[in-house]
C-alpha cells in the first residue's frame, strides 16, 4: 500500500525534472563566460536579446501585448539578470552567487501572502538545510567588505524570488513574460554593450549558446516546471545550479573545488534528491485521493 503506481508518479516527476533541467542549463553560464572575451554588458545584453528572439519564434502563445501584471513580473526577471551582472562587477563571484541563491528564503516568507501557498513542514526544514549547504559550499570563497556589490547581489536574490512568485501566479502568461523580460534586460544594457570589444567568431558562438540554451531553453523548462510545482519547492530544486557551476569550471578551466565546496555541494545534492522524491510522493498521494473523493 505504501508503494506508488508509476502511472501516478510519472506526471508528478516530469515537472520536477524540467526544473532540474533548467538548473543544469543555467549552470553552464560560468564556464561559457570564462571562454568569452566579451564584457559583462555585452554578455548580458546579447544573451537576453537572443533568448527573446528564440522564445518569440518557438512559443506562439507568448506573442501578445503585455498586461500590467506581465510587465511587472518581466521587470522582476530583467532585474534578476541585470543586477546579477552588476553584482559580479562590484563584489566577488562567490558573494554574488551565494546572495542571489538566498531567494528560497524570500519565497518561503512571501508565498503564503502572495500566492496563498502555505509551505509544508518539510519545506520549512528544507530551506535551512539548503542554506547550510550553500554556506559550506562558498565557505572559503566569501569575502567581507564590498558592501555595495553585496547589496546589489541581495537585490538580485529578491528579484529572483519575485520572478518565481510572479511566474507561478501568472502561469498561463509565462512565455510572454519571458519574452518581454529578456527584451527589457537586453535593451537596458544595450548602450554600454555597444561600446565593448569586437566579438570573435567564438564569442558569437558562445553568445548564441548562452541565449538559446542557457537562458532561453533554461527558462522555458523553468516555466514548464513551475506551473505544477509549488514556489518554495521550485526555488529549492533550482539550487542545483550553483553546485554544477564548479563542475563545468573544472571541465573547461581545470578549476578544482575545495573540500568545503564538496561538502556543501554534497548536502545540496542530497537535499535536492530528497525534495524531488518527497514532492513526487506528496503530489502522487494527493492525486490518488481525488477519485475516491469524486465518488463520494
Amino acid at each position: 500500500m505504501g508503494q506508488l503506481c508509476p502511472a501516478t508518479t510519472a506526471p508528478m516527476l516530469r515537472p520536477r525534472l524540467y526544473l532540474l533541467g533548467a538548473a543544469v542549463l543555467w549552470s553552464t553560464a560560468g564556464a561559457a563566460i570564462k571562454l568569452s572575451t566579451l564584457n559583462a554588458f555585452q554578455l548580458a545584453s546579447g544573451r537576453s536579446l537572443i533568448a527573446a528572439l528564440m522564445l518569440f519564434l518557438v512559443f506562439s502563445d507568448g506573442r501578445r501585448r503585455p498586461t500590467v501584471r506581465m510587465l511587472g513580473v518581466a521587470t522582476a526577471y530583467a532585474a534578476t539578470v541585470v543586477l546579477f551582472i552588476f553584482a559580479n562587477k562590484l563584489t566577488t563571484s562567490a558573494n554574488a552567487i551565494f546572495l542571489q541563491d538566498t531567494a528560497p528564503l524570500y519565497v518561503l516568507l512571501l508565498s503564503p501572502l502572495l500566492l496563498g501557498e502555505r509551505p509544508s513542514r518539510g519545506e520549512w526544514v528544507a530551506v535551512p538545510v539548503f542554506l547550510l549547504g550553500l554556506s559550506l559550499f562558498f565557505f572559503d570563497q566569501l569575502s567581507s567588505g564590498q558592501l555595495q556589490g553585496n547589496l546589489v547581489a541581495m537585490g538580485s536574490g529578491v528579484a529572483f524570488a519575485l520572478t518565481i512568485l510572479g511566474m507561478r501566479a501568472a502561469s498561463t502568461e509565462g512565455s510572454a513574460i519571458l519574452i518581454w523580460g529578456n527584451l527589457l534586460a537586453g535593451l537596458s544594457v544595450l548602450g554600454p554593450a555597444l561600446q565593448g570589444p569586437t566579438p570573435t567568431l567564438m564569442d558569437l558562438g558562445l553568445l548564441a549558446f548562452l541565449g538559446v540554451f542557457q537562458l532561453g531553453m533554461g527558462y522555458a523548462l523553468f516555466h514548464r516546471g513551475l506551473r505544477e510545482v509549488p514556489a518554495v519547492e521550485t526555488s529549492l530544486l533550482v539550487l542545483l545550479e550553483p553546485v554544477l557551476n564548479p563542475v563545468w569550471a573544472f571541465l573547461v578551466a581545470g578549476e578544482q573545488p575545495g573540500p568545503w565546496a564538496l561538502l556543501g555541494g554534497g548536502i545540496i545534492l542530497l537535499a535536492t534528491a530528497w525534495r524531488t522524491l518527497l514532492g513526487v510522493r506528496g503530489s502522487s498521494a494527493t492525486a490518488s485521493k481525488l477519485p475516491a473523493q469524486d465518488k463520494a
